[in-house]
């Protein structure tokens, strides 16, 4: 990406915490306008990002630049960045309008101008009325449109979001996501967003970085991550996938063929890299995987049904095949689908297509 179109650039940074390496050498250029999330476990350096970006956090080494502007020495209060934290960090004793207002205040704006700002916001978040409540008179989700509005009341060149929707219950964070996005390309706000769950980044990012143990292991859009994982780690943590490894055994037309240590032979894209003899490692999505009927040539495998997750729109089935090899399929549930119990014996096959080659 060029610097000239990234509205942050993130060069090289690291924090360290006497001898534990929290974040190491990340770089990352965000486009205004761009909603991208940091993605990963616990303990992966997501947070320690965002803190650092937002000024709270001083890096150990590297570069923090907003606009073109080198702002790592820049204390928080002079970034002009939003954030929002799960917690809301509401203040109790303020009404609405009033904790929406701070920020203005903070910045010596004029009556008028608070006015207009925080009705504005009230308005845009759809709390209209609501501005002589306390932050206790209001439903989670509400709390969290009193946050959002208070960091975007004073028109921040960023936004950055440290799990705001953790407090809420499945059903309001889901629509809250999608509310969150429907605001943010209204505005056009560039959004940096922190979060664990898969899900939520999937459905809410123009990009995902993806972290492990303070390094980027990937960054790419949701699709990309999702159906061309990198490596083990992301294909692993995005989503559910099965594992197959093995040894080339030969080459045939347009892919390989590979062999598990058990026997079990199975069918590999074609690679320029891969030659006979060469271990491999395959993820396959538990959606890609059927079962088939008797007669099926080609990629068909043979197995007994080991444990069967009924999971409303879908019903999740473990394969044991060759003994060893233990796959998961996943179903769409639909009236006329064939439903399977314990120790049935089924037939399940793949696409070499849906197949992916991992590092």
């Amino acid at each position: 990406m060029e610097a000239s179109t990234s509205i942050l650039r993130l060069v090289y940074i690291s924090k360290r915490f006497e001898e534990v390496t929290a974040v190491d050498s990340v770089s990352l250029d965000i486009r205004e306008g761009e909603f991208v999330t940091l993605l990963g476990p616990s303990g992966s350096g997501k947070t320690t990002i965002l803190m650092m970006i937002a000024g709270f956090q001083i890096p150990t080494s590297g570069e923090i630049f907003v606009k073109g502007e080198l702002v790592t020495p820049i204390p928080p209060h002079k970034r002009n960045i939003g954030i929002v934290f799960q917690s809301y960090a509401l203040f109790p004793h303020m009404t609405v309008f009033e904790n929406i207002a701070y920020p203005l205040r903070m910045r010596k704006y004029k009556e008028t101008e608070i006015k207009t700002g925080v009705e504005g916001m009230l308005e845009l978040v759809k709390l209209q009325g609501m501005g002589k409540r306390f932050p206790k008179q209001l439903s989670g989700g509400q709390q969290q449109r009193v946050a959002l509005s208070r960091a975007l009341v004073f028109n921040p060149d960023l936004l950055l979001m440290d799990e705001p929707l953790g407090a809420l219950d499945k059903k309001m964070r889901e629509h809250m996501q999608i509310e969150l996005k429907n605001l943010q390309e209204k505005l056009n706000i560039t959004v940096v967003y922190v979060t664990h769950d898969q899900e939520e980044g999937l459905v809410m990012s123009d990009r995902i970085a993806v972290l492990n143990q303070g390094k980027i292991e990937q960054v790419a859009s949701p699709h990309a991550l999702y159906d061309n994982p990198s490596n083990s780690f992301i294909a692993d943590f995005i989503g559910e996938t099965n594992f197959l490894s093995g040894n080339i055994l030969r080459e045939e037309t347009g892919h390989f063929i590979a062999s598990t240590q058990n026997g079990l032979s199975f069918l590999v894209p074609y690679a320029d890299h891969l030659k006979k003899g060469d271990t491999v490692k395959l993820s396959i999505r538990p959606e890609k995987i059927t079962f088939v009927e008797e007669g099926k040539l080609g990629n068909v495998y043979e197995g007994s049904v080991e444990d069967v997750i009924y999971i409303g729109e879908t019903t999740k089935y473990f394969i044991n095949l060759s003994g060893e090899e233990r796959l998961s399929v996943k179903e769409q549930n639909r009236p006329n689908s064939r439903k399977f119990k314990k120790g049935d014996q089924v037939r399940i096959s793949w696409d070499v297509s849906d197949v992916r080659l991992l590092a």
